[in-house]
This record gives structure tokens, C-alpha cells and sequence, in this order.
């Protein structure tokens, strides 16, 4: 009994494992390895078109970061040459080749230092400067771009060595979104506004790092051929090279994750803990600004002013929260050290947001109303022919009024109805009254239909 339960046992997790395998295995259908590597290769190389493209990518995606227009900067994106050069470096750190890392390198560099200086002229000649939405999303990297830009690129190296080509490389090129933070450095440079500048690098940075590392696992994963070495002496220098390359990019990346891990813990903390214990009868927070870097949390509040104890009371508790070494600093009303012109600019960003969605709102009751007066004209423009035509085929009728009305239930629901008057020289009979009315019906396209037929000189 206990060998048939064992076997049974081991017969369901060789199924199991054989599904998994088959489900799951990357090699079913991989392109050929040269083939793989060329099309990475080619895609390394910036010259003839290919900078050329690069830089009307670069206006394309500066315009649209210019009018916070998300899909014109998609469309920049789907367009741009960049994840070649980085797929590249991660094909050259796997398989030895470091001729291929520094042209990778190098391409990256030029394509870098054309990004900036297109997007830096675009922004120092538009009358635009104003930083829109999508411009200003681009300057401040967090955890979940380290996660889309190492996700996206397993998914574009995948992608890349399939037999055939897929829609992958164009949705990595969106996820990722390597234009945009290089424009928005463009904008820091055209602008004189470095901190816009070395948050946007950063991002950019990043998403390279992290594509690049992807690739090299993907590579690594599917095994392809590693370049040999004749000189013992060269494998060494050239693995020690590339060995110091990968480390000098993961270790500080590594670093990175794990900060800004912390960082969007602390994020998430203080703004439960300032939901939780800032809620006052007579005082209300309007505005509030977090520092991870240094932990400190800026609170402008506006009412009644909360006292010391009370603030002290709940500040107390910041170690409860998993929130030790956080700083609340508070402004209210009276208190000098307010920022009057950043909770101006919170109370003007709240009133545009309703402004805006006031218009948009109105916007569409006009389109309603406008496509109700445009159902109502088309039904008194066909008048004319309608009754013209009704008295050809029925000459029995003499005259034909036409009336847009609405008929109320008893459900209390309006219902718009076309109502139509029939005057004859002689009584109908019901079944040409019938066949007068599913006439109407047919010739006005609607089943919403009221007719009524009089006698002449009655």
C-alpha cells in the first residue's frame, strides 16, 4: 500500500515537472544563436539612418513632454533606437565579447550626448517652459522604475530570441521609457534647473543598468556560445574587464534598489501615520512634503491652530510606526515659518484640477445637446419629402404635420418620439392606416412613432 502511494506520488510529480518543462521552455522556440546575435549586433551600430531617427525621436518625444501629450511621447518611444546599443552591452558582458561592450558603450555615449543636446535646443527655443505633468513625472526616479526596467528588458530579451518577431521590442520600448527621462535632462539643461537635470539622468540611468543586467541573465539563461580565447593571458584580462564592468554597474544599482526600497517604505508609513493622527475637528492638511533622505515631513495645516502638547502627543508615537529618525514639522496659521507659496500653489493645483474637470463636464452636456438638436433638425429636414412622398403613395392624404415631442410614463421615464398628424379627404381603413404607419417607421429609420389621422373637414 505504501509503494503504490509512493509511486502514485512520484508518477504525479514527474507529470507535473513534465508539464512545467513543457509550458515554460524557452528553448522550444529560440531562434538560432548566430541569428540571435545578429539581430543584437545590428541594432549596436548608430550611423547612416540611424541617428537621424534618433534625433526626430528626440523632438518628437521633447514635443510632446512640451504639451503633456502621453501619446505623442509613446509614439517617440515605439520610434527610438536606443535599446540597441543597450541590449548590446548585456550581449557583450555574457559572452565574453568586449569589443561589442565598448562599441555598446560607446554608441550609448554618442546616442546619450545627441538626446541631450537636441532635446536641449528644442526647450531653449520653445515659448513653452512651463514643466508640464509628464515632463515632471520623469524627474524623480522610484522603486517601481528599477522593477519596469528590469522586467522589461527579461521580457525584450526573450522577445529578441524568438524565431519570429513579435510586438515585444515595441512594448519594452514603451515600458521602459528611455526618451523621456533624457529629454526631460535636455529641458534641466535648457532650463538652468540641475536638479531636473540629475533626476531625470538618474532615471535614465537606471532604466539602462537595469535592461542591460537583464539581458546578460536572459543570455545567460538561454546558454548561448561564450567567445573563446587563444591567449590564456587575454581571457583573463578581458573576463577581469568585464567582470569589473558588471560590478561597477550592479553594485551601485543593487545599492540603489535597495534605497529606494527604503524610501517608498518610508513614503508609504508617514503618509498612513499622517492619515491616522492628523485628523482634527477644526484643522485640516493641505499640504504636505516628504523628504525620505533626510526623514522629514513638512505638514502645512490651516484652521484652528493644533497645540504643542497635542503635536508632541502624536509625534510620540513615530516610533510605534516603524517610523524612528522621522521629523514632523508643522506649519499653521501664525506661525512665520509657513511656506505661503507652496500651499498657494497646492490650493490653485486643487482648484485647476476641479476647474478642469468643471469644463470637461460641461463639454460633454454640450456634445449631448448638440447631438439631440442634430436628431431633431435631421427629422424636420425630411418634412418636406416625407409628406411629399406619403401623398404619392397614399392620395387619399391631403395634409402632414410633423411634431419632435416626449412621451412620460408611468415609470416617469422620457421617451423622444416623432408625432405625426394625417389629414385624409376620406376615411381610412385600419389596415391602410397600418400600412401608412409602417411605412413612417421604415422611412425614418425608429420604431418611436405616434400617428394620428383625421377626416377632413371634420
Amino acid at each position: 500500500m505504501d509503494n503504490n502511494t509512493s509511486q502514485k506520488r512520484l508518477s504525479f510529480s514527474m507529470r507535473m515537472q513534465r508539464f512545467m518543462v513543457q509550458r515554460f521552455n524557452l528553448r522550444e522556440d529560440k531562434a538560432d544563436d548566430a541569428e540571435i546575435e545578429t539581430r543584437i549586433r545590428d541594432g549596436v551600430e548608430l550611423r547612416g539612418a540611424t541617428p537621424w531617427i534618433l534625433i526626430f525621436a528626440i523632438f518628437v518625444a521633447s514635443v510632446g513632454l512640451n504639451v503633456n501629450s502621453a501619446a505623442v511621447i509613446i509614439g517617440a518611444m515605439l520610434i527610438s533606437p536606443l535599446m540597441g546599443p543597450i541590449m548590446g552591452a548585456g550581449l557583450g558582458v555574457a559572452v565574453y565579447d568586449f569589443d561589442l561592450v565598448k562599441r555598446s558603450l560607446t554608441n550609448l555615449g554618442i546616442a546619450t550626448l545627441i538626446s541631450l543636446i537636441v532635446s536641449a535646443l528644442y526647450f531653449s527655443l520653445t515659448p513653452l517652459q512651463q514643466a508640464q505633468s509628464e515632463l515632471l513625472a520623469r524627474t524623480s526616479p522610484t522603486l517601481w522604475d528599477v522593477l519596469i526596467a528590469l522586467f522589461g528588458g527579461l521580457a525584450g530579451i526573450v522577445g529578441m530570441t524568438r524565431r519570429e518577431k513579435s510586438n515585444v521590442i515595441p512594448g519594452v520600448a514603451i515600458a521602459t521609457a528611455l526618451m523621456p527621462p533624457v529629454c526631460t535632462a535636455g529641458y534641466g539643461i535648457a532650463t538652468g534647473q540641475w536638479n531636473y537635470f540629475g533626476g531625470a539622468l538618474y532615471l535614465y540611468t537606471i532604466n539602462c543598468v537595469f535592461i542591460s543586467l537583464a539581458t546578460v541573465v536572459g543570455i545567460r539563461a538561454l546558454k548561448l556560445k561564450r567567445r573563446t580565447f587563444t591567449n590564456i593571458e587575454t581571457e583573463r584580462k578581458v573576463k577581469t574587464a568585464l567582470l569589473v564592468l558588471a560590478l561597477g554597474t550592479s553594485l551601485p544599482s543593487g545599492y540603489l534598489a535597495i534605497k529606494l526600497v527604503k524610501q517608498e517604505v518610508f513614503k508609504s508609513d508617514i503618509q498612513g501615520f499622517v492619515a491616522r493622527e492628523f485628523v482634527f475637528a477644526n484643522a485640516e492638511v493641505v499640504d504636505i512634503k516628504i523628504n525620505p533622505n533626510k526623514k522629514t515631513v513638512d505638514l502645512s495645516l490651516i484652521g484652528d491652530p493644533v497645540s504643542k502638547d497635542i503635536l508632541h502627543n502624536i509625534e510620540s508615537k513615530l516610533s510605534n510606526a516603524n517610523l524612528e529618525g522621522a521629523k514632523i514639522i508643522v506649519h499653521q496659521a501664525g506661525d512665520n515659518r509657513i511656506d505661503v507659496t507652496a500651499l498657494k500653489s497646492s490650493l490653485l493645483s486643487d482648484l485647476l484640477i476641479n476647474s478642469q474637470e468643471a469644463v470637461r463636464q460641461r463639454d460633454m452636456q454640450l456634445e449631448k445637446l448638440k447631438s439631440e438638436l442634430a436628431a431633431r433638425d435631421e427629422v424636420l429636414l425630411k418634412a418636406d419629402d416625407v409628406s411629399n412622398e406619403l401623398r404619392q403613395l397614399f392620395p387619399e392624404v391631403s395634409t402632414v404635420i410633423f411634431a419632435d415631442g416626449v412621451t412620460v410614463g408611468a415609470d416617469k421615464i422620457k421617451k423622444n418620439v416623432i408625432y405625426l398628424n394625417v389629414t385624409t379627404r376620406e376615411l381610412l381603413r385600419k389596415n391602410t392606416q397600418q400600412r401608412i404607419l409602417d411605412w413612417f417607421k421604415v422611412r425614418m429609420k425608429t420604431d418611436a412613432v405616434i400617428i394620428h389621422f383625421d377626416l377632413e373637414g371634420r
